[in-house]
């Protein structure tokens, strides 16, 4: 048989492909930047990969996410002698948010498999009835003005000078720390002030704008780096992401400040934005939300604009 009629001959749909097989497919098309994507489904091959898309149903993945919810989080403690990633356990359960990230890991394979026509036809996806933990995004973790200023300073003594511009970079821009640490001096466009991501987490593009601030510091970097070099790159190589956890920790003790992550920046870019009268939508575009309810959860910081806002349009009624 020819190479041309192989082909041509339609891939098999019984559903004998294993779980384990579907990752490796979908990974190896895979060109969104969310760096956890990997290590999630690896977790599920290591429980389920020997299983076929036939076989699994949603009783399994729903004894799988519950019995995941009972392990212990775990935190980067950074990295060991060959540069990979050290997690240690932490005494807490998995918060529900991160069960529901394991749960969308597996969904968005299975969707993958339905739409490549792998699945078998009339296929019932296991994940559709798999209901979300509950979230409580009233918890969601904002620095505080005062902690802000701190912050910065406690970055600008710091023993990594690029340490400062990325803190800088995410407070005014809301975005993501693997979008930050992409960044390639290509990408900084010094007339019209903004730095491009070609790929966001959601496999979207977007422009972010840059503040003064920021765009001093990115004029002396550019004219030292190399075009595809990254912005805040290591020191031995300029391929590779400088890892800054170790300073990034620093600072926040120096700055006594607790509870907090590098993701929290983003949440105080947004933050800082609805309590200055910024719109739901204007947030949403900025830190590439693709539906408003991700925007909600900011909506309780911007009761005084929304107070002035109807004061001022239907303050005369009586």
């Amino acid at each position: 048989m020819s190479a041309l009629v192989q082909a041509a001959q339609p891939r098999s749909r019984d559903g004998s492909v294993t779980i384990a097989e579907l990752v490796d497919q979908y990974m190896a098309c895979y060109a969104g930047r969310d760096s956890t994507r990997v290590q999630r489904l690896s977790w599920w091959v290591q429980r389920i990969g020997p299983v076929s898309l036939a076989e699994l149903s949603d009783d399994q993945v729903a004894a799988e996410l519950d019995a995941l919810a009972t392990k212990p989080s775990r935190h980067f403690a950074g990295l060991d002698a060959d540069g990979q990633r050290i997690y240690k356990a932490r005494a807490k359960p998995m918060a529900p948010a991160t069960v529901n990230r394991y749960a969308a890991a597996l969904s968005a394979v299975i969707t993958w498999a339905i739409k490549r026509r792998i699945a078998p036809k009339g296929y019932v996806h296991p994940c559709a009835s798999i209901e979300m933990r509950p979230e409580n995004n009233a918890k969601t973790r904002f620095l505080t003005d005062d902690e802000r200023d701190r912050l910065l300073q406690a970055c600008r003594a710091s023993k990594w000078p690029g340490l400062y511009l990325l803190v800088l970079l995410a407070l005014s821009t809301g975005a993501r720390r693997g979008e930050l640490m992409g960044l390639r001096w290509r990408d900084i466009d010094l007339q019209l002030k903004t730095a491009s991501i070609e790929q966001t987490k959601n496999g979207d593009s977007k422009v972010l704008p840059i503040i003064p601030a920021a765009l001093e510091l990115l004029q002396a970097g550019k004219a030292k780096g190399r075009p595809d070099g990254l912005v805040f790159a290591s020191k031995r190589a300029s391929g590779v992401p400088y890892a800054f956890e170790q300073r990034w920790a620093q600072a926040l003790a120096a700055a006594k400040i607790r509870g907090v992550t590098f993701h929290t920046l983003r949440h105080s870019a947004a933050s800082f934005l609805a309590k200055n009268g910024a719109t739901l939508l204007e947030i949403g575009d900025l830190l590439g939300h693709r539906s408003l309810v991700m925007s909600k959860r900011y909506s309780h910081l911007a009761t005084s604009h929304r107070a002035a806002l109807v004061n001022r349009v239907l303050g005369d009624l009586r």
